[in-house]
């Protein structure tokens, strides 16, 4: 059905396999910041017409690999898919985030709470076979979903939120709610990224985007444990290839050892962390070691092209010597923002920050030949 990949850096990447470059890709590359990616939202009349179309949601999945030399596509969607599945009624109004018409903040409404019928997401899956299609081989096709604490915030805060009070609230007063909701969520997120494996995507990105806001002991037990259960369900392999599956937590540096115990294969990190000190904990060797994934902070595509291409120089430089042995896995690092782009970003700022990853880190394996 699909083309064959003519562009695998980025997977080889996640398999710790040596690249003749560093592969970069930027979470919320297909987004705000470009203006036909804008012209198409308009046309789509809103946020989740643009999302639940399987030709807008190509379309724009597809715009940054026309302006970039980038090595993945990722799909085009939202992390609050599974919870709108689960009739919370997701909306989004412009420059405001994501809302629930229902929250889930007590007994009755966490009772009602199940996996969701797969069906009412076959949006998703008919945008990642068109994706997959539609981009005849170029590069790489990563499908995603939020955590399932993520996901919680958003359902039981009914929203985005500063202070998280009443997720928290219920965590601490309530847990025998907050593991049931986790319960639930893990299980659908992973029926939800096993869909997307069978529907073409080629890896996996679960986002923690809200972990780094819990305790210390909270972020065992109600991130860690949960992303630990989604991971424990996914496909490993489809199709006799292997489908890597990356974790990001926003904020996840304090725990980045514990991280390196996940069932998987890359770890994706914030600009807070050094990359030099992730390799040497989890990034080396051994049996658990990952690929990293990171971590340039977005705020620097402000900047002059001078001081960008230096900044890219300066994570490259961060992570090290790049792996070059062909004959079996290393160190491996995959170029990312430290966390998704920023909507004002300007469009021609992201093409001199790919163009220096790849010929920096091309530089970097020359002078080890």
């Amino acid at each position: 059905m699909f083309k064959p990949l003519q562009n695998d850096t980025f997977l080889r990447a996640c398999l710790r396999q040596a690249t003749d470059h560093t592969p970069v890709w930027l979470m919320r590359q297909a987004g705000r910041y470009l203006p036909e990616y804008r012209a198409t939202r308009a046309q789509a009349g809103s946020f989740m017409g643009l999302a639940t179309n399987t030709d807008y949601a190509t379309e724009v999945t597809l715009q940054p690999l026309e302006r970039y030399q980038l090595d993945a596509a990722i799909l085009f969607s939202d992390i609050l898919t599974v919870p709108d599945a689960m009739g919370l009624g997701l909306s989004f109004a412009i420059g405001e985030g994501p809302k629930f018409a229902t929250a889930v903040r007590d007994e009755a409404a966490v009772a009602k709470l199940e996996v969701p019928d797969m069906n009412k997401l076959r949006y998703v899956f008919d945008a990642v076979t068109s994706i997959r299609k539609a981009l005849n081989g170029r590069v790489p096709l990563i499908g995603f979903s939020g955590s399932p604490w993520t996901l919680a915030c958003y359902m039981v805060e009914g929203a985005g939120s500063d202070d998280y009070r009443l997720v928290k609230t219920m965590l601490y007063q309530r847990p025998d709610l907050m593991h049931r909701i986790l319960a639930i969520n893990a299980d659908a997120v992973a029926a939800y990224l096993n869909a997307q494996i069978e529907a073409g995507a080629q890896a996996v990105m679960i986002f923690d985007s809200w972990g780094g806001v819990l305790a210390d002991a909270a972020f065992h037990t109600f991130s860690l444990a949960y992303t630990a259960r989604v991971l424990s369900q996914l496909k490993r392999e489809h199709e006799g290839v292997k489908i890597p599956r990356l974790v990001f937590t926003k904020g996840g540096g304090p725990w980045l050892q514990a991280m390196g115990q996940l069932d998987c294969e890359v770890l994706g990190l914030d600009w807070t962390v050094n990359l030099a000190q992730a390799r040497a904990l989890v990034g080396e060797n051994g049996p658990n070691a990952k690929a990293l994934q990171g971590n340039l902070d977005p705020n620097v595509l402000f900047a002059n092209p001078a001081q960008i291409e230096a900044e890219v120089v300066s994570v490259l430089d961060s992570f090290g010597a790049p792996h070059t042995d062909l004959s079996q896995p290393g160190p491996a690092h995959i170029f990312n923002l430290g966390h998704g782009i920023n909507q004002h970003t300007p469009p021609e700022n992201v093409e001199v920050l790919v163009n220096a990853v790849h010929a920096h880190s091309r530089s970097m394996r020359a002078a080890r030949a």
